[in-house]
């Protein structure tokens, strides 16, 4: 089973500081790094890290060789990514203070700027046994989400950044709908509970998760490990993929979350975003001195 991710590629510039500025404030850092990122390639590295097959669907601009290469090493397959002279690769201004809080500036570029012909050319071979993920940082989305149900597959949606229109625009074609417990409680506001949706994820950061089966009426949750973090940027997107990875592995539900909990929780104890994703054998390893 394979997993195409309709998702964004950015360059992540992390600055560290003492505290979150406040409006009108300015602010010395003590670190910078660069690093990858975008909600898109972070789970397409934690979902292949994961052991799934990941197919990147995407766009960047014409240099930045280096991302592509980074993709590649963490087991992505990165031929469907289309390259944009006039585009610059999409990029976030990420600050980080001392308590592992942060808050980001992103600059779509090349991510919402792809050609109408990738959802024809680029997912051709997307059928029953395959999965769709996708994130609200592309655009493309209502017609990515369309042809894979025409096809068969599962589309899983991370609503984040999120956007109620863009939200309402895709839902018809979503199978599992994978949010935060903000975004969950704006989500239901808006749409209210009756979802036309097969399942929800709701992450509920430091208090775990919980997938419910709206098919069979179920609920499983999912507590989080303890662990001390450095920095939660992207943690998110690391559960987002394992869990995808998950299902395409034929994972049931408990089994899914355990693993994506376990994954974020590693993840979260490292500086980064998609450099910071854990592999299967060190999730599998940390499992193993969890009560």
């Amino acid at each position: 089973m394979t997993i195409y991710n309709l998702g964004s590629i950015n360059i992540d510039h992390v600055y560290r500081l003492t505290a979150l500025p406040r409006a009108g404030e300015t602010l010395h850092s003590h670190a910078l790094s660069l690093g990858m990122g975008g909600k898109g390639s972070n789970q397409s590295i934690a979902a292949a890290k994961a052991g799934g097959e990941v197919v990147h669907l995407g766009a960047m601009g014409t240099g930045d060789a280096w991302v592509l290469e980074r993709l590649a090493q963490a087991g992505v397959q990165t031929d469907r990514i289309a390259r944009l002279a006039e585009q610059p690769t999409g990029h976030a201004i990420i600050l980080v203070d001392d308590a592992a809080e942060n808050c980001i500036v992103i600059h779509g570029g090349a991510n919402v700027a792809l050609p109408p012909e990738l959802v024809s050319r680029d997912m051709a071979g997307i059928g029953p046994d395959d999965i769709l993920l996708m994130q609200n940082e592309t655009n493309q989305q209502v017609e990515a989400a369309a042809h894979a149900r025409a096809n068969g597959a599962r589309v899983i949606y991370s609503a984040a950044p999120f956007q109620i229109d863009a939200l309402r625009a895709v839902l018809p074609h979503v199978s599992v709908l994978a949010v935060n417990e903000g975004e969950a409680r704006e989500a239901f506001a808006a749409l209210g509970q009756d979802l036309p949706i097969d399942g929800l994820l709701i992450t509920r950061g430091a208090e775990g998760a919980e997938y419910r089966d709206l098919i069979r009426g179920t609920t499983h949750r999912q507590a989080a490990f303890r662990v001390t973090p450095k920095d939660t940027t992207g943690a998110g997107d690391c559960f987002a993929g394992w869990f995808a990875a998950g299902l395409a592995r034929g994972e049931d539900a408990p089994t899914a979350l355990r693993h994506a909990a376990a994954a974020a929780a590693l993840q979260v104890t490292r500086e980064g975003a998609g450099d910071a994703m854990p592999d299967r054998d060190e999730v599998m390893a940390f499992l193993k001195t969890q009560a």
